[in-house]
């Protein structure tokens, strides 16, 4: 047994970063598997079956939201506390998680874990990363923190102390984390989400803002927090938050606009609902999965709308997904420098280097190819899906939102396998994937140089 443990400790010692990130996820989304696929897990005392076990799972640690089944009356409290207890994990990255521990109990962090956490934060060197990661767990505890207590003014006068805690505290967590989970299948009916809320302020407001918080990035929240003026923040502060307010605000007026008349979502709200419930939308697709109107019946220009903002989703080293809001702001300014026959690509009188315009085309490239590609295998594994619901449900997933127009419980077996790799690969980031799987061929700073060809392209 000895033996066997060291060679797996050699094994885990050779790896690279971006490999150990992608098995470790692995590893804690195969625990949540084996743990909801007890039967004392849920309501019935039966076991709801490895495949749909494994696909709620990858949601939870993916911070994504499709489930098979409705969370509230299907699990019971301990596979609720199981699925919390996962997209807290999966929010926070299971690095993340790892060092709180090792914190607690005082374990010196070795430079190997110092390694894990650069990648898993999305950090661009190794110093400050320790004391970064105690303020991201300090930030997280306190804005959900603060997100159950204002829920709790709500949900504990409708609900009764215990249960209006639990549910505050869960739809915290699971707001912040951008995760989409929701236990209100027992008060407005199964898959309903937030929907009985969308005249509700308090809730719709306070559930808007966690996402927000969870979606703009730990380094951006501490650099908010540190030099407090818009002036004095850094530039990728800045890039961060001026493109989420553009997406949030034009994806809630397109959607407004679209939406205003119409009888079945936001036609019979007053005016304070239309644009609560219009907010609502475009916040929800900086990929956290709630929503307070049935989606299933927008109409086709609003999905459109949305499938957009969900792919572009929310920033990096934040718990969302998606192509992250710095690579699109990116690859708009190099557009803009190509137009304007510029040689250097510019933002706030700082220009952005080669090496970020190639991962931020490389990030597209590979987000658009799983799309194309996914919505293809999804159309063909359930015909009965249309394109777009196909193309809803692989985006969704892919950039781990969580919504659905055509039903998750209603894919096969394999759409359901699909539907969890392209979870995985939004949540862990397709090109670490991609790189972890090709980082032992690859051979850095080739001695040979080649001469430079023309290609004629446009």
């Amino acid at each position: 047994m000895k033996i066997l443990v060291s060679k797996l400790a050699a094994f885990i010692n050779k790896m690279q970063p971006t490999q150990t990130m992608v098995m470790g996820f692995a590893l804690v989304i195969l625990t949540g598997a084996l743990l909801l696929n007890l039967p004392i897990a849920t309501q019935s005392g039966e076991s709801i079956g490895f495949l749909d076990a494994l696909f709620t799972s990858t949601s939870a640690v993916c911070v994504t939201g499709l489930v098979m089944v409705d969370t509230a009356t299907y699990w019971n409290t301990f596979g609720q506390v199981v699925i919390i207890m996962l997209i807290q994990i999966g929010g926070l990255g299971f690095m993340t998680i790892t060092t709180l521990f090792a914190l607690i109990t005082k374990k010196k962090i070795n430079l190997r874990e110092r390694l894990l956490l650069q990648e898993s934060l999305n950090q661009m060197d190794l110093s400050g990363l320790v004391k970064l990661t105690r303020y991201v767990l300090l930030m997280t505890f306190t804005i959900e923190g603060m997100g159950a207590l204002l829920l709790s003014t709500v949900f504990v006068p409708q609900f009764g102390l215990i249960k209006g805690i639990w549910y505050s505290v869960f739809h915290a967590i699971s707001a912040f984390c951008n995760a989409g989970f929701d236990l209100m299948g027992t008060y407005s009916g199964p898959f309903t989400s937030l929907t009985s809320y969308v005249n509700n302020f308090t809730v719709s407001v306070t559930i808007c803002a966690l996402i927000v918080f969870g979606g703009l990035g730990f380094p951006v929240i501490l650099d908010v927090i540190k030099n407090k003026k818009i002036s004095k923040l850094n530039i990728h502060s800045k890039v961060v938050l001026f493109t989420t307010a553009i997406l949030i605000f034009l994806g809630m007026a397109l959607i407004l606009l679209i939406e205003y008349n119409n009888p079945d979502t936001l036609g019979p709200l007053g005016i304070k609902g239309k644009l609560l419930g219009a907010l609502f939308q475009s916040v929800t697709t900086r990929t956290a999965g709630f929503n307070t109107v049935d989606l299933a019946i927008l109409r086709q220009s609003s999905i459109f709308i949305m499938i957009i903002l969900m792919f572009i989703g929310a920033s990096p080293a934040s718990t969302g997904g998606g192509i992250k809001t710095t690579t699109l702001a990116t690859l708009v300014l190099t557009v803009k420098s190509f137009i304007l026959q510029k040689e250097d690509i510019e933002i706030y009188e700082r220009r952005i280097g080669t090496s970020t315009v190639r991962k931020s085309l490389g990030i597209f490239f590979i987000g658009i190819t799983v799309v194309v590609f996914g919505t293809l295998i999804i159309s063909i594994t359930d015909p009965d899906f249309t394109l777009v619901e196909a193309g809803f449900e692989v985006v969704s997933a892919f950039a781990t939102v969580g919504s659905s127009i055509g039903g998750s419980p209603n894919l096969s077996s394999l759409g359901k396998m699909f539907i969890i790799l392209f979870m995985f690969m939004g949540r862990v980031g397709s090109l670490t994937i991609f790189m972890a799987l090709a980082s032992r061929g690859i051979k850095k700073n080739a001695p040979i140089k080649y001469p430079e060809g023309k290609i004629i392209v446009g």
